[in-house]
């Protein structure tokens, strides 16, 4: 197929990768021109996924127009905050009857919206059948370095569903296929809240035994906001929910573990994103995700506490203590 992978971060150059020694034909958008020149002269995405070779039959475009037009699937590995923009650029291009797959984890400030639901909102007249998500535990720093990998690839219908495991699974990138989209959704950006909660125990240096009560309670705040939005319950059990959940509360790679465990340090949100050169989806989504909990009446008491820590400046070891000292209650 002809595959366009819009946004050369670390993620998607590691699937560009994929794509291509899958005998694809693919093509990497990357918007800042000068930076396109290098990633075409190096053939190495020095700053997001250094070290990692790019085949030489990736094309590589600062051009919208031909990352978009002619494209059996076109791949939106942009954050969830800038996506909308991007496709106000693109749908203007010829890519009538391509596969749109998002592989962004977030939430969208303000309109509370999904990637797959921002789509819909700036094309609404693009079939549900023509969209979907690929979602799961998968670093792109190991994804690129071709380690065993298990992940989602979602869509309502469940051939494009199969499109979509079919373009990518490879011997050790596993993809299994389901039909609960905003489930994988929700279970990829509401983890990254966690996941700061969970770098917050590690910045505070509480221990193994607090970090895996917020992440055992977390999925059950997760799957509670989830299942009042309309996924499927099953599915925060798997690889979208639970397994993504685990990779991103405990790994170095985790960005959004990394911005909790400076909170925990007491060090200041601003300074940390200002240190940071890649974007840490869960800083965002951790507001949207307070406000969907307010709005579907949901008791999140650990994403409450995570916003409260980011946003409102609450020291994180009392915020901590404050969630300890809850009224008593049944774990189920």
């Amino acid at each position: 197929m002809n595959v366009s992978v819009l946004g050369a971060g670390s993620f998607g150059t590691a699937l560009s990768i994929i794509l291509s020694l899958n005998g694809h034909k693919v093509t990497l958008w990357e918007h800042k021109r000068n930076y396109a020149r290098t990633l075409r002269k190096s053939r190495e995405n020095k700053v997001y996924l250094p070290k990692v070779k790019i085949p030489e039959d990736i094309i590589i475009t600062s051009s919208l127009e031909e990352a978009s037009e002619n494209q059996h699937m076109i791949v939106f590995a942009i954050p969830s905050q800038y996506i909308r923009s991007v496709i106000q650029k693109f749908k203007k291009y010829n890519f009538k009857d391509a596969t749109l797959v998002s592989v962004a984890k977030g939430i969208e400030k303000d309109t509370h919206l999904t990637v797959t639901q921002i789509i819909k909102d700036e094309i609404p007249e693009i079939s549900s059948s023509n969209i979907g998500v690929l979602s799961g535990p998968s670093h792109a720093e190991e994804v690129a370095r071709k380690i065993p990998t298990a992940i989602v690839a979602a869509s309502e219908d469940e051939n494009t569903a199969q499109e979509i495991q079919a373009a990518f699974i490879t011997s050790y990138f596993r993809v299994y296929y389901s039909t609960d989209v905003i489930g994988a959704e929700l279970g990829g950006a509401l983890k990254n809240v966690i996941a700061i909660g969970a770098g917050i125990i590690d910045g505070a240096k509480f221990g193994d035994n607090t970090k895996a009560a917020i992440m055992t309670r977390g999925i059950a705040e997760i799957s509670r906001l989830g299942i009042a939005m309309g996924a499927r319950p099953e599915t925060f059990a798997g690889l979208t929910g639970i397994g993504d959940l685990i990779v991103t509360c405990m790994s170095k790679h985790s960005r959004n573990r990394y911005v909790g465990e400076q909170i925990g340090k007491g060090k200041k949100l601003k300074s940390i994103i200002n240190s940071m050169s890649m974007v840490a989806e869960g800083v965002v989504t951790a507001r949207s995700a307070y406000e969907l909990a307010q709005k579907y009446q949901i008791e999140t008491p650990i994403i409450n506490a995570v916003y409260e820590a980011l946003y409102l400046d609450k020291d994180p070891i009392k915020v901590t203590y404050e969630l300890m000292s809850r009224e008593m209650k049944p774990e189920i």
